[in-house]
């Protein structure tokens, strides 16, 4: 009897120490709603470039003018409000239901981590944008991203850096198959997303 309520104390200790040092309540729903949108804005943007006669599929390289990039910059922004939206609403609502404070100390430092190659990588890519280097945007912001969420898994779930680890391999790749930026965002922002928000959801649910 002594020994089960022993166990029951450490297992109460480390529920408590995780608690404390990790933000766990992400929502696997969240991951899922990001990717849809990611999916829904490349189809979207494949029409645009169907708009603008450019045949994606079709395997030449595109030019794309200031006023299309400007639009495609647009999406992409809107696609980031939706996924960010979603997270914080998913997320309030996990943390309200486990009887959890979703801003605390362990959120900053989470925030804090998750930023810092985030917004590195932001710059990059408008320095790429900047000299028209278009075709570097999409493996870099796979690369910077993939990097925030390794970096970001020491303040919340561990299976966080396994997403990360994927969105790097496949900026990685994207670099020496350069041209189909937007094959590559859709599998990674959008599929990947689903596929990592059903499993976070089914196992943390």
């Amino acid at each position: 009897m002594e020994s089960k309520n022993y166990h029951e104390d450490l297992s109460h200790i480390r529920s408590m120490m995780e608690r404390s040092s990790r933000f766990i309540s992400l929502s696997g729903l969240s991951g899922v709603v990001a990717g849809l949108a990611a999916i829904i804005g490349a189809v979207y943007v494949y029409f645009v470039f169907k708009r603008e006669g450019i045949d994606y599929f079709d395997g030449d390289r595109n030019i794309f003018g200031p006023s299309l990039v400007k639009e495609l910059i647009f999406i992409g922004t809107a696609i980031l409000v939706v996924a960010i939206l979603s997270g914080y609403l998913f997320t309030a609502h996990k943390s309200k239901k486990n009887g959890l404070k979703i801003w605390d100390a362990t959120t900053k430092r989470l925030l804090v981590t998750f930023a810092v190659p985030l917004v590195t990588g932001g710059v990059f890519c408008l320095g790429l944008l900047y000299h028209h280097l278009f075709v570097f945007v999409a493996p870099a912001t796979l690369i910077f991203y993939g990097l925030a969420l390794v970096s970001a898994e020491r303040y919340t779930l561990t299976d966080v850096k396994y997403l990360g680890y994927c969105q790097i391999i496949l900026g990685l790749i994207s670099l020496f198959v350069l041209g189909w930026g937007l094959l590559f965002w859709t599998i990674g922002f959008g599929v990947l997303h689903v596929v990592y928000g059903m499993i976070m959801h089914i196992k943390y649910k």
